[in-house]
């Protein structure tokens, strides 16, 4: 058993993360802007925001009891469709926060509290298939998180993991205007995958 940290736990791989994770008998707390979702998976659940470094300060001084933590997932993250020419410069930032700067704000608040040998996974994309019309922010903001990720492990010295999946079958597809593929994977499946890759001690991209 161990003690695990998931920011961003009520997107659709959040959930399936935490749930995972809960059934194999670890520890863990959830951070989520919708912590009362959580209830019936986790006890120990704790509002977060992770685009406000105040609220992940916060989210972080609830968790630290359950502190050290083997394991970090970040699993927030937000989309949007619009093209360069006509995005909103708080859209901008809204999906940049959401993915990138979020992430570097909740590893900063949580690596006093991570164990020796933590593992620590960032939720990526193919960002490669996605430099599409209207998604240039959301590709580059998993553009960067992978050059952040790839920076951190050399800081740190412990196993960082961005895990890479292909379509996955969650809310996230609502917001953008793409049919999604009939081989999409389910929330559970990846889950499933990232636990295997801590258990491997896989470090590095994992595309799924």
């Amino acid at each position: 058993m161990a003690n695990a940290i998931v920011w961003g736990a009520s997107g659709g791989i959040g959930r399936a993360i935490v749930e995972a994770l809960t059934t194999a008998g670890h520890v863990v707390v959830a951070v989520s802007r919708r912590p009362d979702e959580l209830s019936t998976l986790t006890p120990y659940t704790v509002y977060g925001d992770v685009t406000r470094p105040e609220s992940v300060a916060e989210a972080v001084r609830l968790a630290q009891p359950h502190a050290p933590f083997e394991a970090f997932f970040y699993a927030a993250g937000d989309i949007a469709s619009v093209r360069a020419a006509d995005m909103s410069l708080e859209d901008w930032r809204r999906i940049l926060d959401a993915n990138l700067t979020g992430a570097f704000l909740c590893i900063q608040a949580t690596l006093p509290y991570l164990a020796a040998n933590a593992h620590l996974f960032f939720l990526g994309a193919i960002h490669e298939r996605l430099r599409l019309p209207g998604l240039g922010a959301y590709a580059a903001a998993k553009a960067g998180l992978e050059a952040f990720a790839d920076a951190l492990r050399k800081e740190i010295r412990r196993p960082v993991t961005v895990v890479r999946p292909g379509a996955v079958a969650t809310p996230l597809w609502n917001k953008v205007p793409f049919r999604l593929p009939p081989n999409a994977r389910s929330p559970q499946e990846i889950a499933e995958a990232i636990l295997q890759a801590w258990a491997e001690g896989r470090d590095g991209n994992l595309d799924l």
